[in-house]
């Protein structure tokens, strides 16, 4: 991906919930949520949706884990409905996934269901190899992480796969290195201005704008310039070859 020249890394960082957790015996994906980053910072773009698990039953630990019954899931989408939209969505984007061999197993599972693609394990960011291998003590579940680098997961009371989606995004820069992007809103009267802290090359118009001054405006600029003096500023700065 490149805009403008400069170099564009767009990743999606993914998160599902499921009936259970074996996805070769049976159990199925009832939940993925999706975010877009591009250059390790959230553009706000996000996929999210449920999926109805036909006639498997959500397994009550799992239910104790991210709060979605049997019943609520009945009316939602089956994964043929959704998988299009899905797909479109990530694209050809690496994938960041904490854990992602239990996420992809479901994925491909489903995906194999409706004689899709699968994902190849190439294309995964696995945040969980990264944190194990930088904090090798642990523990490294995703709220150990949030608290061991300040990201905020107050809001967090159950597993949800847009939320952590949101919390790994955060998670993942810090375990590379690369802090987000901070914004600071500062208050400038009744206007809020909105800072970034990256830095971003200037890039010139292709073509000049127009001036402005017409060649009466010009006129009366040089006659007031004349009559200043020998040592007007403006004089010495007329004199001045332009760039």
């Amino acid at each position: 991906m490149n805009d403008g020249g400069y170099r564009m890394l767009r990743e999606i960082v993914l998160d599902t919930e499921t009936t259970g957790l074996d996805a070769k015996n049976g159990d199925r994906l009832i939940e993925i949520g999706c975010v877009e980053i591009v250059n390790r910072i959230p553009t706000g773009v996000e996929y999210h949706a449920f999926i109805c698990p036909e006639d498997k039953e959500v397994h009550p630990e799992a239910f104790n884990v991210h709060g979605l019954s049997t019943e609520f899931l009945r009316d939602k989408p089956l994964f043929p409905a959704i998988v299009d939209e899905l797909l479109a969505f990530i694209g050809d984007a690496p994938l960041v996934i904490h854990n992602a061999s239990f996420d992809i197993g479901f994925i491909n599972m489903e995906l194999g269901r409706v004689g899709r693609p699968l994902i190849p394990r190439d294309r995964l960011v696995d945040t969980l190899e990264i944190a194990r291998r930088k904090h090798p003590a642990g523990p490294n579940t995703l709220d150990a992480l949030c608290r061991r680098y300040g990201v905020d997961n107050s809001k967090r009371t159950k597993h949800g796969a847009l939320m952590d989606s949101l919390l790994l995004a955060g998670v993942y820069v810090e375990l590379l290195g690369e802090r987000q992007t901070t914004l600071e809103l500062a208050a400038s009267g009744q206007r809020t201005v909105m800072r970034s802290t990256t830095k971003v090359a200037a890039v010139g118009r292709p073509v000049p704008l127009p001036s402005r001054l017409t060649d009466e405006d010009l006129a009366a600029h040089q006659s007031f310039v004349e009559g200043l003096g020998e040592k007007a500023i403006w004089k010495r700065l007329a004199s001045v070859p332009a760039n």
